[in-house]
């Protein structure tokens, strides 16, 4: 199936011919390939662009593998232009050394307009456009949003959120015959793909204590943690040292292979950032169901994941919200309490609150989902997500309570 990335390639059509070289990055088997040959290629020939004028080179197949030699890719690429303006797409360009000099050489032919692919943050979100100086311009592309995996699950939202939850959004899975297959997919890519890659690139030798911190961050997903907890959590589950500086440097891996981001916590009304500690989500809840072997699969937490990776989707920045406010304690005395909001998510100048609510079975529930927003005292919207099937409705305090199919298949529906 022709599964369509619309937020992507709207992403790619707005930067067409702006003079930067197009840097697409993301975690492996997100269907960026896919996205740049197949729908980006079809968008340029549907808006009449000669197919000779397209150039494509997939450096990850092995029949490419002697243009992966700098001047060899660079002369056949001016060779197909034959000095013709047009466009350049180049998959996996980390294979190339010395690429960020190709490309910028190839952004000086007259009317050439470049694209490339990648899939480690470090090599190619901070190093290639430090080396573009400036005239790089990155598009994060994501495993499957739960909108763009429903037309091709085939179920109503009900029947495919599940499957959607458990296996993910990497596009492959859908092709999968069974669960038992899938699960063996999503496995055998951690082992052979993730992890294996993030051990040569950063020449690691100690891949046991990677994966239990991998396991150790996929259990802990929507919960409070950092380097000084997960080191002590070393100390007593798995009766291994491992420094807290080094746990810092692993966590750092991991998000450069865009395996998982870290949300910080953010001080409502004091405006300011608290780095430690933090929440880490899994790009992908297929991914991080198999670390744990399918077993840890608490849909409430779930729902927040799939609710964090929606809003990053969408261009939002994210972070935790805490706010101090006086509360009546168990033994009705009044003392400082820390609340919390389960996201603070920025777009420009565009903040909302959120909260990843799942149920309402009661009152008391209820409350305790609504008590921080109504502690916040500034303008911006704020909502309550439950994943309920209901229709959105905004109560006295102007919080609006959103059903999470609303929410998920409405790319607008947190301008309400």
């Amino acid at each position: 199936m022709d599964i369509l990335r619309p937020i992507y390639l709207e992403r790619l059509i707005q930067r067409r011919d702006n003079g930067m070289a197009k840097v697409i990055t993301g975690i492996r088997r997100c269907g960026k390939s896919y996205l740049l040959f197949n729908i980006f290629r079809r968008h340029l020939l549907e808006a009449g662009v000669p197919k000779e004028r397209i150039v494509g080179v997939d450096l990850d197949g092995i029949e490419n593998e002697g243009l992966r030699e700098p001047h060899r890719l660079y002369s056949h690429i001016r060779e197909r232009l034959a000095g013709n303006p047009g466009y350049v797409l180049i998959d996996e360009i980390q294979y190339v050394e010395r690429f960020a000099d190709v490309v910028n050489g190839l952004m000086r032919l007259p009317g050439v307009d470049v694209y490339i692919t990648g899939s480690n943050s470090r090599f190619l979100s901070t190093d290639i456009l430090t080396e573009f100086r400036g005239r790089g311009d990155e598009v994060r592309v994501r495993p499957l949003s739960f909108a763009e995996y429903l037309p091709a699950h085939g179920g109503t939202p009900q029947a495919a959120w599940k499957d959607y939850y458990t296996f993910g959004g990497l596009p492959l899975t859908l092709s999968r015959p069974d669960d038992t297959a899938r699960m063996e997919y999503l496995a055998s890519l951690f082992d052979t793909v993730y992890l294996r890659d993030i051990c040569d690139r950063n020449r690691l030798r100690h891949l046991d204590e990677l994966n239990a911190l991998t396991d150790i961050l996929a259990s802990a997903a929507g919960s409070l943690t950092s380097p000084h907890r997960i080191e002590n959590t070393f100390k007593s589950r798995q009766r291994k040292a491992v420094s807290d500086k080094t746990i810092t440097a692993w966590i750092d891996f991991l998000a450069d292979a865009f395996l998982l981001e870290g949300a910080r916590q953010y001080d409502v009304r004091g405006r300011r950032h608290i780095d430690s500690p933090r929440k880490y989500y899994f790009t992908d809840t297929g991914l991080r169901n198999a670390r744990l072997g399918f077993r840890e699969q608490d849909e409430n937490h779930l729902m927040e994941t799939v609710i964090y990776n929606e809003l990053r989707a969408r261009g939002y920045a994210v972070d935790v919200g805490m706010i101090e406010a006086t509360e009546a304690n168990g033994d009705g005395k009044r003392g400082r309490q820390r609340l919390e909001v389960d996201f603070v998510a920025r777009r420009g100048n565009d903040q909302c609150y959120i909260q990843s609510a799942f149920a309402l079975p009661t009152d008391a529930k209820a409350e305790q989902e609504y008590r921080p927003l109504r502690k916040i005292r500034d303008a911006f919207r704020k909502f309550v997500i439950v994943r309920d099937d209901i229709k959105a409705k905004r109560d006295a305090d102007g919080i609006v309570t959103l059903g999470l199919w609303d929410f998920l298949l409405d790319r607008d529906s947190l301008a309400r």
